[in-house]
């Protein structure tokens, strides 16, 4: 029979079920299930856990996340993101040799392991034809991976479904240490995004089995104890739950709360930092522990980012710090945006997807810190948000402990292109404290490749009419260049004043719609002409001249009355917006747009402003980035923390 009724599938799994309990539990420690999409998933999102035949209408179907009926007749290759085994990662971090793959299986088929190289090559490893229901194990040499690859493995059944329960990829010893995390969780003004996070966490067994603590610091005015489900999801933690109510801290003083509350007053091993808008796989915290305790060395194990509005994409695999302008990029031959659903891991346009990527750090959306490494660095900087967790990665680097971001254990959350923290409020942060971090790591004396960047970027926001981005950058400076002692005073105060700050320019005021103002002046063949980027340095340097003259030139009034054009988000470009005297731009997540005006003298004040303030940068650098890194374990300790959240009431 090529398919079973609901029944007959129900007693064969009943008996896997009873031979795979048997068994008795396996020697070596679990590094990482087998997992089924789930049934609500959008369809492009299986290719996360399976490569299958788009063509076949009879799909391999779940029941639960480690359950996978795979129809007779048919092929299913777990080369996948989820299902795949990155070896070399774990080749290059921990103390493992060698992993096992078990399988249990109820009927005939057979089963093919494959690896690849760096360079995506494919090998045919091992193969095995199965004639009865149980256990098939193959156990696999780690050595060959020490710049990259993968494995997985292929099942091809006969006439009859096959079913793979309870199966996963194996160390062949015991795990070292306990594996005992407590989850840190920063939320603000987010109480369902939390509640759902709150929910994953609860509803798999193992994972709860893993956890110490739930640590959740809530710093908003809308509060997670009044969303709805969060009774339900409180429930499923079995008591583990822990809510701190706190003045809003941004990210870092959220963090911070979470990881003093699981040192201070938890006996865990693992501190597991989450943010709370996301969609976590469950799976990911328990291989993040487990290649958290194989780890040669004690290290930051961190999850990748897949995009939450496309949800087959790797939207970032990996980062590192740009040492020379001191910026963040994606690190060395990274693809951006993946997309596994088009190109899956053994098609040829994935071969990045072979290669190790070692990175700096990695983001606050999921990372795992062991207990020691805390207890020895302290906690975060006081920053409020943006540069935070880079800084905790690199000085965990230099203190000897290096950050894996680990495929196969990710979060879902939205995607960096939609949002604008670039220009918004969010620009005094990214700018302040990439000078307090840069001070704090530079290797040069003169941060002038860093001087050079900002100079080109302050240009550029003032041509794109971008004036209240400017100005909040110039706050940034002065307040890094007061010294790291107000930092501390700055984390409760800043944003608020920054927000009015930036409500004082045209561009930093959001409408609801374009429609809400007159339709544009200019015709669309003209807009049009202003359109087309300059391409080689001649058009560059003549366009810029152009930009330059322009904003001499006195502003006609009604341009600031009637927009010239409404111009996309994605249009909103300097040799476009330099040209022109007024026009709405979209915001990123077209929910608004700004009334961006041309102004010569605000345009003219903030340059003189900024180069100003650059020269000031240059020449006190050298000073500044001693105070800096003489303050630092003042800045980190346990203990002025907790003078601040001692002073950091609830708000609402």
């Amino acid at each position: 029979m090529a398919n079973r009724t609901a029944e007959q599938a129900a007693d064969f799994n009943a008996e896997l079920e009873a031979l795979i309990a048997a068994e008795g539990p396996p020697s070596g420690a679990l590094l990482q299930r087998i997992i089924a999409p789930r049934a609500g998933d959008p369809l492009d999102v299986r290719a996360l856990y399976l490569d299958e035949d788009k063509g076949n209408r009879h799909r391999s179907r779940a029941s639960r996340r480690t359950l996978l009926e795979i129809p007779g007749d048919s092929e299913v290759s777990f080369a996948s993101y989820f299902n795949a085994f990155p070896a070399s990662y774990w080749r290059r971090w921990t103390t493992l040799d060698e992993v096992e793959l078990r399988l249990h299986v109820d009927n005939p088929c057979r089963i093919d392991v494959y690896r690849s190289k760096a360079d995506a090559t494919q090998i045919h490893v091992q193969g095995q034809v199965v004639e009865e229901a149980g256990l098939v194990s193959f156990t696999l040499d780690l050595k060959p991976f020490e710049d990259g690859g993968w494995y997985w493995f292929d099942i091809t059944t006969e006439s009859e479904q096959v079913t793979l329960l309870d199966s996963g990829w194996y160390a062949t010893v015991p795990a070292p240490g306990r594996g005992a995390v407590a989850v840190a969780i920063t939320t603000f003004n987010r109480p369902d995004d939390c509640v759902g996070a709150l929910r994953a966490l609860g509803e798999d067994p193992l994972v709860l089995d893993s956890l110490e603590a739930v640590i959740v610091a809530d710093q908003g005015t809308r509060k997670v104890r009044d969303a709805g489900g969060f009774l339900e999801a409180a429930e499923s933690l079995g008591g583990r739950l822990r809510i701190h109510d706190q003045g809003n801290l941004g990210g870092s003083g959220g963090f911070a709360r979470g990881m003093y509350e699981a040192l201070t007053n938890t006996d865990c091993e693992q501190i597991l930092l989450m943010d709370d808008d996301i969609v976590i796989e469950p799976d990911s915290v328990l291989r993040a522990l487990a290649f958290s305790r194989f780890a040669e060395n004690p290290m930051l194990v961190g999850g990748q980012m897949l995009n939450l509005q496309a949800r087959s994409h790797l939207h970032s695999m990996g980062e590192v710090v740009d040492q020379y302008k001191f910026m963040w990029r994606a690190a060395p031959n990274v693809t951006y945006d993946h997309d596994f659903a088009q190109y899956p891991l053994r098609d040829d346009d994935s071969a990045d997807m072979h290669r190790r990527i070692d990175v700096d750090y990695n983001g606050w959306w999921m990372c795992m810190i062991p207990r020691s490494v805390a207890e020895q660095l302290g906690l975060p900087l006081p920053l409020f948000i943006k540069w935070d967790d880079t800084e905790y990665g690199l000085r965990a680097g230099k203190a000897g402990h290096p950050t894996a971001s680990l495929p196969g254990v990710a979060i879902w959350h939205m995607p960096w292109s939609d949002k604008d923290d670039a220009t918004d409020w969010q620009a005094y942060f990214h700018l302040r404290n990439r000078l307090v971090v840069g001070a704090m790591y530079g290797r040069h004396r003169r941060p002038t490749e860093m001087l050079k960047h900002m100079t080109k970027s302050t240009l550029k926001h003032l041509l794109s009419l971008e004036y209240s981005t400017v100005a909040l950058q110039d706050r940034a400076i002065q307040d890094f260049l007061a010294g790291p002692q107000g930092l501390f005073d700055l984390l409760p105060g800043a944003l608020p004043e920054v927000r009015r700050q930036r409500a004082e320019y045209s561009d930093g005021q959001v409408l609801p719609s374009a429609r809400d103002l007159p339709l544009p002046s200019m015709d669309a063949v003209r807009a049009e002409r202003f359109l087309k980027p300059p391409t080689n340095p001649v058009t560059i340097g003549a366009t810029l001249a152009e930009s330059l003259v322009h904003n001499v030139l006195p502003v006609k009034p009604t341009n600031h009355q009637r927009p010239q054009l409404n111009i996309a988000a994605r249009d909103a470009r300097w040799f476009l917006l330099s040209r022109i005297d007024g026009a709405t731009v979209a915001t990123a997540d077209g929910r608004g747009v700004a009334f961006r005006k041309r102004d010569p003298r605000i345009f003219w004040r903030l340059l003189k402003q900024a180069a100003g303030n650059h020269l000031r940068l240059a020449r006190e650098w050298p000073r500044l980035s001693k105070v800096y890194r003489q303050a630092k374990p003042e800045l980190t300790s346990l203990e002025s923390w907790r003078e601040v959240f001692e002073s950091a009431p609830p708000q609402g």
